[in-house]
């Protein structure tokens, strides 16, 4: 371009590329992609699930080398009779689509299944163990069977042959009142209502217009264990542990095994069996009174005669009640004879009293009255008098007691003193000369372990070699060694043997 050309510069020379807006863009993918992958099947382990309220469940599809993005509408997660868990393997069918506001593709899930029976019973397994280590297994929970329940309530469809066989068996061994909880037993719906159905029966008031059970039954038929796939949902197993009435499960047939069998109060083998073990047979059990009945009566019968046997041979013992009263009439007669004597008796004496008494004066009763009245005054006056003097005669008694004693004590006194300190100077002298040869002995056995060791040896002008703490004895072994030690009486030098 000329410098001095002063034409408008226009930029870059433009492409024939078509321009989009992103949204353009992010349509004509979609359609490329949804054209090129319309129905595809997809084998994949399920990763992170998460159920928002709407409904919809959104997954991760993945291997070890990629990760989906999975949806699964509101409508087609009601009909699934599986519904995915993180970990399960899966094979998904769907249609491969993108979502623009993320610019990601992902999978819109019209079906999903498990990848075979192993990954069903893996993800039963699972759970299995994660529920046992709860605790919603131990037999300490389970709550023993009412022996003749009143009302029965029973969570199975109302229109299968489960609940007529029920029914039927009930009414053959003993009829009871049965209260039926219509639920689905078998596809998405069969979790929740049978959960509900359980919860249901327990929320009920016991005597109530609709009354609760007194015992349950959970039933359903056999079948695959997909078809059985409800009664392993831990929301179904949750519902019969916290369940206050007791449970019996009766799911399948006798090989089929569910969890809610282990969280169950009892297992039937088949509904029929739960029927059987909900109550007893009418006619043996009244057969069973009858027998009861019979050897009550004949026990009692029993007893009876045993007793009165008993009662005619005790009585034969004993003596004949008017033998027992013959030696207390007896008696009676003989005190009534003396008392009539003692009554003729105290006729002479009690007369001579009488005349005595007609013969005393009232005039000597009058004086003797008078003279008991004088002496009691005299002894009011002389009492107060008496106490005190004696009172003063023995304070002048314990006055004169103290004087004698003061000088008695004081001699004690220094009596004791004076011993005490003779005990002392005594014991001093013992101590001091018990010090002293204590030092006695000491300077002798000194001047002996001085005399039998080495040292005064050392004086006379010996010395000891020594090899560290070894003793060295001869010439040839002291060329041996590299280093040497001679102590004498005034201190040690270190020489080398050459």
């Amino acid at each position: 371009m000329d410098l001095f050309d002063d034409r408008p510069d226009d930029g870059p020379e433009r492409s024939n590329s078509p321009e989009y807006t992103v949204g353009e863009l992010s349509g004509a993918i979609k359609k490329v992609i949804e054209n090129e992958f319309g129905h595809v099947c997809v084998r994949a382990e399920v990763g992170r699930v998460s159920l928002p309220r709407s409904g919809h469940m959104y997954l991760d599809l993945k291997d070890d080398k990629a990760v989906m993005a999975g949806i699964i509408w509101k409508g087609v997660a009601a009909k699934l009779t599986t519904l995915p868990e993180e970990g399960m393997e899966v094979i998904a069918t769907g249609r491969i689509t993108t979502f623009p506001g993320q610019s990601k593709y992902q999978i819109i899930i019209e079906d999903i299944k498990p990848a075979g029976m192993g990954a069903l019973m893996a993800v039963l397994e699972k759970r299995k163990a994660a529920l046992a280590a709860e605790g919603l297994f131990d037999a300490s929970r389970k709550k023993p069977l009412p022996y003749l329940p009143e009302i029965i309530g029973v969570v199975t469809s109302p229109s299968g042959a489960v609940i007529r066989d029920i029914l039927h068996r009930l009414r053959d061994r003993f009829p009871r009142k049965v209260l039926i909880w219509p639920v689905a037993v078998q596809g998405a719906r069969s979790a929740p209502e049978v959960a509900r159905g359980i919860e249901g029966f327990n929320r009920l008031t016991p005597g109530g217009a609709l009354p609760r059970p007194d015992l349950l039954i959970v039933a359903r038929g056999g079948g695959s264990v997909e078809d059985l796939w409800g009664f392993n949902e831990e929301a179904v197993v949750r519902a019969a542990a916290a369940s206050d009435i007791p449970l019996i499960s009766a799911v399948g047939h006798e090989t089929d095994t569910t969890l809610i069998d282990f969280v169950s109060d009892k297992r039937a083998p088949t509904p029929t069996a739960a029927a059987e073990l909900a109550v007893p047979v009418r006619v043996e059990l009244m057969a069973y009174l009858d027998q009861q009945h019979a050897r009550m009566s004949r026990a009692l019968s029993q007893g009876l005669v045993q007793r009165g046997q008993r009662l005619r041979d005790m009585a034969r013992a004993l003596p004949r009640a008017d033998s027992l009263l013959d030696n207390p009439r007896q008696r009676l007669d003989r005190a009534s004879d003396r008392l009539a004597r003692a009554k003729t008796l105290t006729e002479a004496p009690k007369l001579r009293l009488e005349r005595a008494a007609a013969r005393l004066d009232p005039a000597l009763m009058a004086g003797v009255q008078q003279r008991k009245i004088r002496l009691s005054d005299l002894s009011g006056g002389l009492r107060p008098a008496t106490l005190h003097r004696r009172l003063q005669q023995d304070k002048q008694r314990a006055a004169s007691l103290s004087k004698r004693l003061a000088p008695a004590l004081e001699r004690e006194r220094l009596l004791q003193s004076a011993r005490y300190a003779r005990a002392a100077r005594g014991l001093s002298d013992v101590g001091q000369r018990q010090l002293v040869n204590w030092r006695n002995q000491i300077t002798a056995a000194e001047r002996l372990r001085k005399t039998l060791g080495y040292e005064a040896t050392l004086e006379r002008g010996f010395a000891v070699v020594r090899n560290g703490a070894e003793i060295v004895t001869s010439g040839a072994e002291a060329q041996q060694k590299p280093r040497l030690e001679i102590q004498f009486a005034d201190g040690k030098v270190a020489v080398k043997p050459e």
